[in-house]
């Protein structure tokens, strides 16, 4: 009895955030806010989900919301990096349950997975570094957006989760994100039993970068932040495009492309800047561009 009493108290705080995403913005309706909120400084882009009412789920216009602070003048030299955070307790409950309901039709809920798709692997084809910011708990899609990113620090307290399944709805979309970032036996038993990872399990297996105090979180990610931007942001463009290329192909093949692609990047601006204010002793000055060395 006292067992089955500790279990629930482990699993309520997913049943909360999973499966009430709903029922959390029922009632009086309020002012609309901003689903995402933008900001920017010094390089460094946040997006931060907005809708911790709602428990911060992806809905349809959550997600487009988001593509578009992921895209907006992505190619600006003034952006080196972003990071995803969120409001609340709840990083991310994953979708937003109301909308895959049969009283949505086929095409919506197809719309829903196609979007959320898109975005998550956006995330890997953008020429910046994306980290997310976890104070919390992020499960479903939630989950699958912090193994989408390219770096992920989390606070101590935080849990992830993928508990499609029991609810009916296994986890299929994000099984792609956690087998690619976890051992096989892990990404299964979270998505055959809904489980949490804690945060330290959840960096032990490589799901997340770094955990650390809450008070530290916000420092510890802008460290991170500050660092890439000490870099240039065209050769971690290369770097990035290059890194999530290879780990598709087979070793002969992947030293074959990278082979090639650091000689490319020898031919860049910035590649040759580098090299020459090492052996000066002096700071490199980065155009950020793709242009080559004349």
């Amino acid at each position: 009895m006292a067992a089955a009493a500790g279990l629930w108290r482990l699993r309520k705080p997913l049943v909360a955030a999973f499966s009430s995403a709903t029922a959390a913005g029922a009632g009086r309706p309020s002012p609309p806010e901003e689903l995402t909120v933008r900001r920017q400084a010094e390089g460094v882009r946040n997006i931060v989900l907005n809708n911790p009412r709602k428990r911060n789920a992806l809905s349809l216009a959550m997600l487009q919301s988001l593509r578009e602070d992921l895209l907006h003048d992505v190619k600006s030299k003034e952006l080196r990096v972003i990071i995803i955070s969120a409001e609340g307790p709840v990083f991310c409950s994953g979708h937003d349950l109301k909308e895959l309901t049969s009283e949505e039709d086929v095409k919506h809920h197809s719309q829903v997975f196609e979007i959320c798709a898109e975005v998550m692997t956006l995330i890997q084809k953008l020429p910046v570094p994306v980290i997310a910011k976890v104070n919390g708990l992020a499960t479903a899609a939630g989950c699958q957006l912090v193994a989408s990113c390219d770096i992920a620090v989390a606070s101590e307290k935080s849990q992830f989760a993928t508990p499609g399944a029991n609810i009916g709805l296994f986890c299929s979309t994000p099984a792609v994100a956690l087998g690619r970032s976890l051992p096989r036996k892990v990404a299964l038993e979270m998505l055959f039993t809904g489980e949490p990872l804690s945060a330290q399990e959840a960096l032990m297996h490589g799901l997340i970068s770094k955990v650390v105090p809450e008070d530290k979180l916000e420092e510890e990610t802008m460290k991170i932040s500050k660092k890439i931007c000490e870099s240039s942001k065209s050769v971690l463009a290369l770097g990035k495009a290059t890194f999530y290329r290879q780990m598709t192909q087979d070793l002969d093949t992947a030293y074959k492309m990278t082979t090639q692609v650091m000689t490319d990047n020898l031919t860049l601006r910035d590649g040759q800047e580098g090299i020459e204010a090492f052996i000066q002793k002096r700071k490199p000055v980065w155009s950020h561009s793709q242009d080559k060395k004349k």
